[in-house]
């Protein structure tokens, strides 16, 4: 079944009103590209809360697809807690597959973030058509993981911002190569709980900067291994998510 994201206004007061509009390029897709049939039905999400609105194509307006709902599933799809990914930018095509395979995992907000050894400098200019770009591939991947938000990339941080940011989450995971062993990692991960907040600031391709992880870990953020072997910083985020996906889902 197809998905589309609309935005939270289009769902307001659907349980009374029983219909909703698409408009935009999700019109030309479904009409156009698709060509779906009145009668057809759609998954539909409002990209802010776990909820799904299944739909009917009813019929189609000069700018308008007009449905019917048919029932509204509640929730499921997303991790009990909010993981937000503090990523050392990379270069560009590692960004984007960090991007896809974190939503598909569940993430709920990605942060790029400017550190010392980033060998990625971004100006303004591309930092906007960049982020808009990442925030497309973000919404596809939330469309194809069926997630019932799009998680939002935000603009490019300084680590000192970064870290600010992250002052109130309530677990702050740093992997690093000279933390201890697995087993206070494993401790770690398995005291996460659902409803919590929790960040993971993975370094850039030539890691953390030691005075990065001084102020890291002077605010809080524990460190911890992703094992013997050193990982890409495009594998290190998947695996510590993949770990809490196994932790909080039931």
């Amino acid at each position: 079944m197809y998905r589309f994201f609309v935005d939270p206004s289009d769902t307001a007061g659907i349980e009374q009103s029983k219909e909703l509009r698409i408009t935009g390029s999700d019109y030309n897709h479904i009409r156009n590209v698709l060509r779906m049939k009145p009668g057809e039905e759609i998954a539909v999400s409002n990209g802010t809360d776990d909820r799904e609105f299944r739909c009917r194509v009813e019929s189609f307006t000069d700018t308008d697809v007009v449905c019917s709902l048919a029932f509204i599933k509640e929730g499921g799809m997303e991790l009990p807690a909010k993981v937000t990914l503090f990523q050392g930018l990379p270069k560009a095509d590692k960004m984007e597959l960090i991007i896809q395979k974190t939503v598909e995992l569940g993430v709920h907000e990605i942060v790029p973030v400017a550190m010392n050894r980033c060998i990625v400098k971004l100006d303004e200019k591309k930092e906007k058509s960049r982020i808009a770009r990442w925030q497309g591939i973000a919404e596809a991947a939330a469309k194809q993981s069926k997630r019932g938000i799009i998680p939002i990339v935000h603009p490019v941080m300084r680590m000192k911002e970064a870290i600010d940011y992250a002052k109130d989450f309530d677990t702050k995971l740093v992997p690093y190569e000279l933390a201890d062993g697995m087993p206070k990692t494993k401790q770690i991960i398995e005291s996460v709980k659902p409803g919590q907040r929790i960040a993971i600031f993975i370094g850039p391709e030539g890691g953390f900067d030691p005075a990065e992880i001084e102020e890291a870990l002077g605010a809080g953020m524990t460190a911890i291994t992703l094992g013997k072997r050193i990982l890409r910083t495009e594998t290190a985020g998947l695996t510590v998510l993949s770990w809490l996906m196994y932790q909080l889902e039931e």
